[in-house]
């Protein structure tokens, strides 16, 4: 029986989620319209003082539109570089070389660019994705003056160049080993003022003091551990988010297969930590308060599995929305916990409105909303109180849900459905969370006395999680080739959020039961 009034008292208990709508609205309007940022402070002022005065509900609309637009408009990048002109730059490497067969990419900041008409140097701090011969063997943290041109970005969707155009990258460059004429390690001083008069010397090329950063700590505690190129390429890609040892063939076998998102510290690992230290404090809700205890000690640690992980921005969305999911879940409900994902999601988006473009948190939304819309409820509807059951149960529920929900949106991205990977899901759980949790052990207890347990854990788990891909990477079938339009694409999830909605509008068995008691 269908009982819209259930429907109607979730939305007033998850005003976030409805503040959180027309404030997309606003950031995906600014994609469209350019407006003057003075006309939409105005607006938003004018809309919130009529929605103040007059508790107009369409007031508060319009005024968050505004807001998310005028926030879009602020967090635009200008360029400060010549674009499609060859000429000298001072490039700071700021991510980590992913090789990519007979290239490397990187993201990269430009220091300083030099005119070539009058040779005087100009201070920039605009990003790139800077493509590179393998012989150049870019390292981290380095400073290099080289001779290239920078590109827009070409090929692929129109919004992945409108992300990466609102990310602050102003496009891209190649270069080769011939076009380096000077560098620095991040040990070395890098002076260009000796080969440069005073008034020609790039404003940004003096010594650069580079500390070793925890994440920088953590991938060389990695590095230490003797293992095979696979095993050491998966567990500083799971562990510390290091992905410049994923070979190319590694990277397409475990697309095909579905498996993807293990290459990158997101939900699954934040909760793969989660689950350690339900492991080691869950006896602390056993006390009074010892849930609170647990809660900041949870928290803690997701915290600094990310900080290990370089502070990569899926790693920082999962812990916001662990850290808020969480604390909800611990209150009892499952509509809290929605309310506080889309708190986390107005957070962030406010705070870097082209994430909404980002697929990463595309697919962290989708995946933990979904969960908490329909994976919480059947688990707890297929419960039969057994642990082992509940816990293979409760696995592949969630690899389903998370899996089909987010399909259509990786169909339209990548070209491609693991159907095979979506219903192995649950199988890659056991060696992930072995690599990842052995690589966090070792990560903050380098001892050397558990080096062969835990290398010897880590390259177990990589085989099997690597032999798991192959697997359903060659099933036949296993993965369909399927490339939706973008309007094909909101339609689906359009009918599955009136899915959801019409679930929520049925008459709960209880209250109907109660009711014909009284």
């Amino acid at each position: 029986m269908l009982n819209f009034r259930v429907l109607a008292e979730s939305s007033e208990r998850m005003p976030a989620m409805k503040a959180l709508v027309p404030f997309v609205l606003g950031i995906v309007a600014a994609d469209y319209w350019t407006l003057p940022l003075w006309f939409v402070v105005v607006a938003a002022i004018a809309a919130g003082v009529l929605a103040a005065l007059f508790r107009s509900a369409w007031a508060l609309v319009a005024m968050l539109v505004a807001v998310g637009f005028g926030q879009a408009e602020f967090r635009r990048y200008a360029c400060t570089v010549p674009r499609e002109v060859p000429t000298e730059f001072d490039l700071r490497i700021e991510g980590i070389p992913s090789a990519r067969g007979r290239y490397v990419s990187v993201e990269a900041v430009v220091a300083a660019w030099r005119d070539p008409a009058s040779g005087e140097w100009f201070a920039a701090d605009d990003r790139l994705m800077l493509y590179a011969d393998t012989l150049v063997g870019l390292v981290h943290g380095e400073r290099i003056c080289c001779r290239g041109c920078i590109r827009d970005f070409r090929g692929g969707a129109e919004s992945y160049r409108r992300l990466m155009r609102r990310r602050g990258f102003v496009g891209t460059m190649w270069v080769g080993l011939r076009d380096v004429s000077l560098r620095r390690s991040g040990d070395n001083s890098f002076i260009f003022m000796h080969l440069f008069s005073p008034r020609h010397s790039p404003p940004a090329a003096s010594a650069l003091g580079l500390s070793k950063t925890f994440h920088s700590a953590a991938v060389e505690r990695l590095a230490r551990l003797e293992l095979s190129d696979n095993a050491a390429a998966l567990v500083r890609a799971m562990a510390a988010g290091d992905r410049s040892r994923i070979a190319s063939d590694l990277r397409v076998r475990y697309s095909r297969a579905g498996f993807s998102h293990l290459l990158a510290v997101s939900g699954l690992h934040t909760g793969i930590v989660f689950w350690l230290i339900y492991l080691l404090l869950g006896w602390l809700m056993l006390l009074r308060r010892g849930h609170l205890v647990y809660y900041v000690c949870s928290a803690a640690a997701v915290w600094l599995f990310v900080a290990a992980a370089g502070f990569p921005p899926s790693a920082v969305r999962a812990a916001i929305m662990f850290t808020l999911v969480q604390g909800a879940l611990f209150a009892g409900r499952e509509l809290a916990a929605l309310n506080s994902l889309a708190i986390a999601a107005f957070v962030m988006l406010f705070w870097q409105p082209a994430w909404l473009g980002d697929i990463s948190f595309q697919l962290s939304f989708l995946a933990v909303g979904f969960l908490l819309a329909w994976g919480v409820p059947l688990q707890r509807r297929l419960r039969t109180h057994r642990r082992a059951v509940d816990a293979v149960i409760g696995s592949w529920v969630v690899g389903l849900v998370a899996g089909t929900a987010t399909a259509p949106l990786v169909a339209h991205t990548f070209g491609i459905v693991p159907l095979a990977g979506i219903a192995a899901g649950p199988l890659v759980v056991l060696p992930a969370a072995v690599i990842v949790l052995c690589g966090t052990v070792w990560m903050l207890l380098p001892v050397p006395f558990l080096a062969p347990v835990v290398g010897g854990c880590i390259e177990i788990a990589a085989w099997a999680l690597d032999a798991l891909a192959r697997v359903v990477a060659e099933m036949p079938g296993g993965c369909v080739e399927w490339h939706p339009s973008g309007g094909l694409t909101l339609g689906i999830y359009l009918s599955l959020l009136a899915a959801t909605l019409f679930v929520r509008t049925l008459e709960p068995r209880e209250r109907k039961n109660g009711e014909l008691r009284r």
